[in-house]
């Protein structure tokens, strides 16, 4: 999955013969899955029509703060515009507005917006050799890095007046590139690898069947997809799911046993940064596993079950360096077991959820959690989705591990 799946860009485009490109450029995000929306100053329509670009981003293309010809119209709010992007990128950047951007020249709803924008502003150069090598363009784009602002290098090639040399504006799949190592390089668990183990397990009775519990692996799989959204390697270890999982930095190992994943979390540990271990381990397995189907009689069936290993405490038992997570799923006196179970399997937070709370648990979309640190410290969170409480899992793990 890529890095800009589900984000919103915020594409800039000014008055450059290199403006053709972003067609191109908006094709390219809407293929990854991005949501585009496009701002042109009123001159680059000389290049590209906002037609071609409102077709490709499936969004209305804005210019201007209000239409002349439309007094009904509303007001295009450059303050809406700046909060919504994830990430602003300006293709082609004119010596023109780069002067006025690192300037704070307000004259036109690009840079208006640009001057409202929170995200990361990404600037792609595009003019004549000349322009491009001149001592106050250098300034302005000396001045728009210092003001924290990506630079996308111009590269050497044809230029529109027949020269040959730098100015050329990166190309599409360049700038999509440059986008995506520059997020993935500031992402704040880049580097990192984590350890999750996810499920149910199943433990064998005879060859059909088993002792197995409700887990759905909903909240581990939610877990791993946020973690490697911020850029984690995550091994995925996972009992019996039908959920499904799709991220390049996502490794998933399936087992179905509480052994098979006790010897797998083992293998992995060692090299991890972070393990948090969300499956539903069972405790107990049959003693005597039949080799043959246990025929139906009618009389009672005693099934003799002794303890699996416990896999969170034997982790607890060797870590060194790792940032190990425990859950505790209870039903009464949740606090209290939970906190037990943190000292007693030496882990630096437990995630607790009660079956108690309306819409928690297994096989549900939502849950209602509440993290407790080494030093007892409780934080709670309202009932939401399992993919928004996977995301303050992380956050809070993001800043004990930095």
């Amino acid at each position: 999955m890529s890095v800009l799946k589900g984000k919103k860009i915020l594409l800039g485009i000014t008055a450059g013969i290199a403006a053709y490109k972003t067609a191109s450029l908006v094709r390219l995000f809407i293929k990854l899955d991005a949501e585009v929306k496009v701002i042109m100053t009123p001159a680059s329509k000389d290049f590209i029509t906002p037609l071609t670009l409102s077709t490709l981003s499936k969004n209305p293309v804005h210019s201007t703060f209000y239409s002349k010809e439309d007094e009904n119209e509303l007001w295009n709010n450059h303050v809406d515009l700046g909060l919504w992007a994830d990430y602003m990128v300006i293709a082609p950047a004119t010596a023109n507005t780069l002067s006025k951007m690192a300037n704070g020249t307000c004259n036109n709803l690009l840079l208006a917006t640009y001057l409202s924008a929170k995200c990361p502003v990404y600037i792609a150069p595009a003019m004549d050799l000349d322009m491009y090598k001149h001592g106050s363009t250098k300034a302005s784009l000396d001045k728009l890095q210092a003001y924290g602002n990506a630079i996308i290098p111009a590269t050497s090639g044809e230029l529109a007046s027949g020269l040959v040399g730098e100015g050329r504006m990166a190309e599409p799949e360049d700038i999509v590139a440059f986008l995506k190592n520059d997020i993935l390089e500031k992402l704040p668990l880049k580097g990192k690898k984590l350890l999750l183990t996810a499920g149910p397990t199943y433990e064998a009775i005879d060859p059909v069947r088993f002792i197995g519990n409700h887990s759905s692996g909903k909240m581990g799989f939610a877990i791993a997809m946020a973690a490697a959204n911020l850029g984690a390697e995550v091994f995925l270890i996972a009992g019996p799911s039908h959920q499904k999982i799709k991220h390049s930095l996502v490794h998933r190992i399936d087992v179905v046993s509480a052994e098979e994943m006790y010897i797998q979390a083992h293998k992995y540990f060692k090299n991890v940064d972070i393990a948090i271990l969300s499956a539903a381990v069972a405790d107990y397995k049959p003693k005597n596993i039949a080799s043959q189907k246990i025929k139906k009689k009618d009389t009672t069936l005693d099934i003799a079950l002794e303890p699996t290993k416990d896999i969170l405490a034997s982790l607890g038992a060797i870590k060194k360096n790792q940032y190990l997570v425990g859950f505790a799923l209870e039903t009464n006196n949740e606090l209290e077991n939970a906190k037990s179970k943190l000292k007693r399997k030496n882990l630096d937070a437990i995630i607790l959820n009660s079956l108690q709370d309306k819409g928690a648990g297994f096989a549900t979309d939502t849950n209602k959690i509440t993290i407790i640190d080494d030093s007892l410290n409780e934080k709670s969170f309202p009932l939401k989705s399992k993919k928004e409480v996977a995301k303050d899992i992380i956050a809070e793990i993001v800043l004990k591990v930095k």
